[in-house]
């Protein structure tokens, strides 16, 4: 199937291999913000397999890459002027540093698609350069042993590639650093909305509704005036953990991201808090007081698995101390809400 960022085709000793644009197109720009959004995300990648881009020679750099299409994109773009040859390997549709992590992007996949892609037939150099962030998957001993390829790790960024070749494969210090700055998180934000938009939004019609609820049965018109209330409230914490605690995620106190989250949803807290005058009881003040951090710490906590700060071991640690705080709060502050309904 020829894929509509193919521009041609190059004659190799192993066969023909396909000519990748450089230039992202509008569909590949509209596919990079959806998959960003969370939408359509488990399909967004490219068939394993040997690539190039301009007019590679036997001689020209070999780069390697997941074959998660946002990925793979980063890479040939970066890749503007320069002819190269991109070994895409099978992650299962997973970035770099997530595949290393689950294995994916590995020692033993690298050695496979060498040998599947007859590679070895058509790169003189017998050189990989593979992303820095795939190091915690990857045996540089290993691949040179069981394919005759050295692995030489290269930037964090694809961005820096260029230069990186250029200095014949020297990382400057700034290369190798791993950043996640403003920028950075903010792009992982509208993912994280989407991922809990359904458990936000059902969350939001129970308490809605349950806020009818009250001495002399139900009434809809307490539901409509106290339930905005509780819907006001329940966004914060939302917005809390999805957004605030990203954005502030620096200057927040505490090292973990749950404890973060937690401090994010006072500080909203807080605000309405000046802002709710006597509209609610002491009890449902009281259980958004318990409510809100702990909703915000969970989803600031989720968020560990878009960060390059942490590791499985860490959030292990984290989760097990963590969850049962957050569960606890989040039920006695339930429960406290729902004796507000008849005080």
């Amino acid at each position: 199937m020829k894929e509509k960022y193919f521009c041609g085709q190059i004659e190799t000793p192993a066969g023909l291999v396909p000519v990748v644009a450089t230039s992202l197109s509008l569909m590949d720009k509209l596919g990079a913000w959806l998959v960003r959004c969370a939408i359509l995300r488990n399909n967004y990648r490219v068939k394993p397999g040997l690539y190039a881009t301009g007019s590679p020679t036997d001689n020209s750099p070999v780069m390697v890459s997941a074959n998660y299409k946002l990925s793979f994109d980063m890479l040939r773009h970066a890749l503007d002027g320069i002819d190269s040859w991109i070994l895409v390997l099978d992650t299962k549709g997973v970035n770099v540093w997530c595949a290393a992590g689950k294995g994916t992007f590995g020692t033993e996949e690298i050695v496979r698609r060498i040998d599947e892609t007859g590679l070895a037939k058509i790169a003189r150099r017998k050189k990989l350069v593979v992303p820095q962030l795939a190091a915690p998957g990857v045996s540089a001993i290993d691949v040179k042993k069981l394919s005759g390829f050295s692995v030489e790790f290269g930037p964090v960024r694809a961005e820096d590639l260029p230069a990186f070749l250029l200095s014949g494969g020297k990382a400057s210090a700034e290369m190798r650093t791993v950043k996640f700055e403003m920028g950075d998180r903010v792009k992982l934000i509208p993912a994280e909305i989407m991922i809990h938009s359904g458990a936000l939004f059902m969350s939001i019609a129970v308490f809605f509704l349950l806020s009818g609820l009250g001495p002399g049965g139900y009434l809809f018109s307490r539901a409509r005036d106290s339930g905005v209330f509780a819907v006001t409230f329940l966004l914060a914490a939302f917005f809390s953990g999805t957004v605030l605690s990203t954005i502030l995620l620096p200057w927040l106190p505490g090292r973990s991201f749950s404890l973060k989250g937690a401090f994010a949803g006072l500080l909203t807290l807080g605000l309405l808090f000046l802002s709710s005058g006597s509209r609610a009881n002491n009890f449902e003040l009281f259980s958004w007081l318990l409510l809100v951090p702990s909703i915000s710490s969970f989803l600031a906590m989720n968020f560990t698995g878009a960060s390059t700060f942490t590791s499985l071991s860490g959030v292990k640690k984290e989760m097990r101390i963590a969850v049962p705080v957050q569960a606890v709060s989040a039920i006695a502050g339930m429960a406290l809400w729902a004796i507000s309904r008849f005080v």
